[in-house]
């Protein structure tokens, strides 16, 4: 798993920056790729349209992706992945601005492997993305890591600083 690519889905450019900064700090060397929209996201995922070359545009190992994003949100997303049976052991990682309960709770039932929020500072997003490295990118990478079933999946949720 060390070399496949990791998907990023998030507009804001300054926490796409602090993003690949935290992660290049934690050493992760699987290719980044960057899509803005979640329709860009099922895009890439599908394998359609410009993304359509799966040597260029492989599935990840694992996907970031943000809440609030143009097109279609970040929740149509994650379900979208979960439905899909080719995409059951893509790690997905919701990292938002969003500390409601009721998000985080949403995001579980729907599969998600973990619920992180964006941290206030570059320091805890390097922490964050070191801890992301450690745990599903080196310790889980021979295991099968499928969502876990919401209340069992909180085992890995990461709680606001």
């Amino acid at each position: 798993m060390a070399s496949r690519a990791i998907l990023l889905v998030e507009d804001n450019p300054d926490d796409l920056f602090l993003m690949k900064r935290a992660l290049q700090s934690a050493r992760i060397i699987n290719p980044l790729i960057v899509v803005e929209t979640g329709q860009e996201a099922m895009e890439y995922l599908d394998g359609v349209g410009k993304f359509a070359d799966r040597d260029s545009y492989p599935i990840p190992a694992a996907v970031f992706i943000d809440l609030k994003l143009p097109l279609v949100f970040g929740h149509e997303v994650l379900a979208w992945i979960r439905r899909r049976k080719e995409f059951e052991s893509v790690v997905v990682l919701v990292l938002t601005s969003s500390d409601r309960p009721s998000d985080l709770n949403r995001c579980y039932a729907l599969g998600a492997n973990s619920y992180l929020i964006k941290p206030p500072t570059a320091e805890q997003l390097e922490a964050r993305a070191k801890a992301f490295k450690w745990q599903w990118l080196e310790y889980e990478r021979s295991i099968d890591v499928k969502p876990s079933i919401a209340g069992s999946a909180g085992d890995s949720k990461q709680q606001k600083s």
